[in-house]
């Protein structure tokens, strides 16, 4: 559990506002905008975004023959399943529930590494994790009524999550002598392709003209969620361990569940306050500096 350093944190606290704001701009750009085509435009500014970045400082896009099988499994676990799965669920739950279901990642994170990779965790990690999932219990509490009627949008983004979790796992182990820019590049360049296809297959039918908030939607999501926070995020996956690098963006569902409550009237309940209460001790289960032995 090593303690973070003033570069990690700041970039930690732009990716939190960053994810935890978009649910509801998420939910509010699939109302105006086919949902994959919605992220598929997303994935294909946040390229551009990338390659701008990679050609400015000069990066090489050179991928060797041996390492495309681990990249091809890394894009399918981090990255294909869950934006294809998550904004095809968006239109079906709240914002807020979407987000809470998005980020039991940790919690798989966590049993993953211990039950599959054999991980040695600290207890204070395990209480981070049991508040990560009493809180997650909370937060779900009036959505059981919901979940027995049509669980298909909570169970894709749970299952999701799952393979989030793996991926994270994965992105940590793997031995890749690649920039993390340069995987970024090719990540998305599969996701976009994939995203396209789906788009053009299962949605075409439904394709027209932008209105200013699908443009606007899918501009935040390119250039900030995208572009910005998703390569942030595979910085710390890469140079954190995935328990730290996981349960300190606890804080991004709190986020989601109350700006989806100010910007579209999504009801809180007393649950939601005590789960921030869980979140915050599941982040600083990780984030309180360790003390050093003698």
């Amino acid at each position: 559990m090593p303690s973070f350093t003033p570069r990690q944190l700041i970039l930690l606290v732009l990716l939190t506002l960053i994810w935890g704001v978009n649910w509801p701009i998420m939910k509010l750009g699939v109302m105006h905008f086919p949902p994959l085509s919605f992220r598929a435009l997303s994935m294909w500014i946040g390229l551009g975004v990338v390659s701008c970045v990679l050609l400015l400082q000069k990066q090489p896009l050179f991928i060797a023959r041996e390492h495309w099988g681990t990249m091809a499994k890394l894009t399918f676990f981090n990255m294909v399943i869950w934006h294809c799965l998550v904004i095809v669920a968006m239109p079906m739950v709240s914002s807020g529930r979407a987000a809470i279901l998005g980020y039991t990642m940790p919690i798989f994170s966590a049993v993953i590494g211990g039950l599959v990779y054999r991980d040695r965790l600290v207890a204070r990690a395990w209480c981070g994790v049991g508040a990560a999932f009493l809180g997650v219990l909370l937060l779900l509490w009036h959505e059981f009524g919901a979940l027995g009627s049509r669980p298909t949008g909570a169970l894709m983004i749970l299952f999701a999550a799952l393979c989030w979790a793996m991926g994270t796992q994965m992105m940590r182990r793997a031995a890749m002598p690649v920039p993390v820019l340069t995987m970024a590049f090719w990540m998305m360049l599969i996701t976009a392709i994939v995203l396209s296809l789906a788009a053009i297959t299962l949605e075409q039918h439904l394709w027209h003209m932008p209105d200013s908030v699908a443009v606007n939607t899918i501009l935040f999501n390119g250039l900030l969620v995208v572009g910005f926070a998703q390569v942030v995020w595979f910085v710390l996956a890469r140079s954190l361990p995935p328990v730290a690098s996981t349960l300190s963006v606890m804080f991004i569902p709190v986020l989601g569940v109350f700006s989806g409550a100010i910007w579209l009237g999504e009801v809180l309940h007393w649950q939601d306050w005590t789960a921030v209460c869980l979140m915050v001790l599941a982040i600083a289960s990780v984030l309180w500096p360790q003390r050093k032995s003698a």
